[in-house]
């Protein structure tokens, strides 16, 4: 088994894909090793002192190191766990019922804006490790989770306001506001 890595815009975070499905549907993020108890995977990567969260995407896992921490030490530890979690036979999350997905109605506004989100944000947000989650769209201000390596990135901001922010506002004139869920 060949594992790539990729780095991120977030120096603390890099990308890990395995060249196999990780999530069949949706994404998982584990803040810490408390969270990963449905995943034998995330388990197996929290075991490894300094991984301080573990994010899964559909073909990706991204994984963010304490700061104390060097990724020439580390890479080589979390590269074997995720070797050893495919080889085991063991699934990647226990119960499919933690995938985050919104099965609730949307209103007309909410679902172009999930529309947008999914088509034009989340591959390109995907690509550096990461993912963003619609959380909530109230008097004009769209509120949205980002994960992975764009979770405590330096320039997540910066994507918010000027990237999704002039998009959303470019297609959706009832947006006027996106901020970061808390």
């Amino acid at each position: 088994m060949f594992i790539q890595t990729e780095q991120t815009p977030n120096p603390s975070t890099l990308k890990f894909l395995p060249g196999r499905v990780v999530m069949d549907k949706g994404t998982l993020d584990f803040a810490d090793a408390g969270a990963a108890t449905t995943s034998p995977l995330a388990k197996r990567l929290f075991a490894i002192e300094g991984v301080e969260r573990v994010f899964f995407g559909s073909d990706f896992v991204t994984v963010t190191k304490a700061a104390d921490k060097d990724w020439q030490i580390l890479k080589p530890s979390i590269l074997g766990g995720i070797m050893e979690h495919y080889t085991s036979g063991e699934p990647v999350v226990a119960s499919e019922a933690q995938v985050t997905e919104a099965a609730a109605e949307d209103d007309e506004v909410v679902a172009q804006i999930k529309d947008l989100l999914e088509t034009r944000v989340r591959p390109a947000v995907a690509q550096d490790g990461g993912d963003i989650v619609f959380q909530d769209f109230r008097d004009g201000v769209v509120y949205l989770h980002m994960q992975g390596s764009c979770s405590g990135c330096p320039s997540s901001t910066a994507t918010l306001k000027m990237g999704i922010e002039n998009l959303l506002k470019h297609y959706v004139p009832e947006v006027v506001e996106v901020q970061a869920a808390q």
